[in-house]
């Protein structure tokens, strides 16, 4: 019966962070590090708001593009942050996650065959999502070198006449790299030169260290051709909760709204109504949860850099990045064989793309607890090989 499958679906390559997921499944006592995912509950306020919507008897549909007073204070907090207008009613849609807004916003813009530009490493939906929307994806590399920031030299070696958009996602999952302004206008520079549209993952926009966060389509001529894409899961706790949101000019937004209200309906009801406390109440929330994870990732970097792994300082989102590169071993083999001894679960750099072959990711979206067991699991593990300590880089993280 698999003929019946269409070619594309056939040539998808299944998640390379699943499979250790299912491993990790059947067994005992294991300590992740392998979920992208806040351990906080969503804080009481915003859990409040949701029941209470229920409880009204919001249980319908809402608007296709999602609750209006939603979209507004969405548009004024974006006003606030950044001085973009957005029209509530034109130019903003509520979607069931950033990961239907990438969908929508790769659906609009590919015809099949045309290429998109990804930066690498990336989230691992991020080429898939090109190839369901009937795109090609090229790959764009990064490397730790460079602090993981694309290059406009990078990018323009691999425009075609096919290339029509360059899909950016900054804070990076998985290297937890922000954009510099510098590189940020170097991005700028070639999608105006070649008139390309560029979609901006921003979904730990929030969660920065020591650094700015620029939205994309606030830099000098970039409004008209830049989709960004956000949410409600990383920054407020809320990733059951699938409320994202897309904000680009009419002639996009209108477009991706022709697929959403085919494909979704709307966005959760009650999702809505939580969001909208947590867009008006909820600074307070993202700041202590902020916080936190800063002091993790002080915890997590030191610790791997004092065990001889060294780790590329993060400056955004809730991931570290180390490289494997004492051990000899490829970053599956390691991922596999530390599984296996010492039931302590990190994901392979290269489920990420190419060039992060040599490093793994392990998320400080977990408890202080986790990471501290974490970190003995890995340092018996190194010692057992005769690696702990080896090469040791300097612990301090600013």
């Amino acid at each position: 019966m698999g003929d019946y499958l269409s070619k594309s679906v056939r040539n998808l390559r299944p998640s390379g962070i699943r499979r250790y997921f299912d491993i990790a499944a059947t067994m005992d006592d294991v300590v992740t590090l392998g979920i992208g995912e806040p351990n906080f509950v969503t804080p009481a306020h915003i859990l409040d708001a949701g029941l209470q919507s229920l409880r009204d008897g919001q249980t319908g549909y809402t608007s296709n593009a999602g609750v209006y007073e939603l979209r507004e204070a969405i548009a004024d907090r974006i006003t606030e942050r950044f001085g973009l207008r957005y029209d509530a009613e034109d130019e903003l849609l509520v979607t069931v996650g950033v990961s239907e807004a990438l969908y929508l916003a790769l659906k609009i813009l590919l015809d099949p065959g045309d290429e998109a530009l990804v930066v690498e490493p990336c989230f691992v939906a991020n080429p898939a999502l090109v190839e369901t929307a009937g795109g090609v994806p090229v790959m764009v590399p990064t490397y730790v070198d460079d602090d993981f920031q694309v290059t406009a030299e990078a990018l323009e070696r691999r425009i075609t006449k096919r290339t029509k958009a360059i899909l950016l996602s900054y804070p990076s999952n998985p290297t937890g790299a922000a954009l510099t302004l510098e590189h940020l206008l170097q991005v700028a520079e070639v999608a105006e030169r070649h008139d390309l549209v560029v979609i901006s993952d921003e979904i730990y926009e929030r969660l920065v260290y020591g650094v700015e966060h620029y939205n994309f389509a606030a830099l000098p001529n970039m409004f008209e051709r830049t989709i960004v894409l956000s949410g409600m899961s990383k920054s407020y706790a809320m990733t059951g909760w699938r409320i994202g949101y897309v904000t680009a000019p009419r002639v996009f937004s209108q477009a991706m709204y022709k697929i959403h209200q085919y494909l979704i309906m709307s966005a959760p009801t009650m999702g809505q109504a939580a969001a909208l406390q947590a867009i008006r109440h909820g600074e307070g929330d993202i700041e202590a949860m902020r916080r936190e994870y800063d002091r993790r990732r002080r915890m997590i970097v030191s610790g791997f850099n004092r065990l001889g792994l060294s780790c590329f300082e993060p400056r955004g989102a809730f991931y570290a990045f180390p490289s494997i590169a004492i051990t000899g071993m490829e970053d599956e083999e390691f991922c596999e064989a530390l599984l296996l001894e010492e039931r302590l679960a990190l994901i392979p750099g290269s489920a990420f793309g190419a060039s992060g072959r040599g490093f793994v990711r392990a998320s400080y979206a977990t408890s202080e607890a986790n990471i501290k067991a974490a970190l003995d699991r890995l340092e018996r593990f190194l010692i057992r090989r005769g690696l702990a300590g080896a090469s040791a880089a300097p612990a301090l993280v600013s």
